[in-house]
């Protein structure tokens, strides 16, 4: 991510992503069979808002909404 959405790393990407497009490219994983996911280099010395930390947080949350729709989409518990 952009350092202005994510200020708290070690390594800054400038012309990073924004945290909505992340979250749509997270979601437009919708329905692959995603079995993990990864959060790297959230430091919160670097980040006393806690920017970083918040947007970790959305991402990961994504992550885990996809892992549950997929398996709840194959044991028939959820509709897409």
């Amino acid at each position: 991510m952009d350092p202005v959405y994510a200020p708290g790393t070690g390594t800054p990407e400038v012309g990073g992503f924004t945290s909505f497009e992340a979250q749509k490219m997270l979601r437009g994983l919708m329905g692959i069979n995603i079995v993990g996911g990864d959060l790297v280099e959230v430091s919160p010395p670097f980040d006393t808002a806690g920017i970083t930390s918040l947007n970790g947080v959305q991402m990961m949350w994504e992550i885990l909404c996809l892992m549950a729709s997929k398996i709840g989409t194959e044991k028939g518990r959820l509709d897409d």
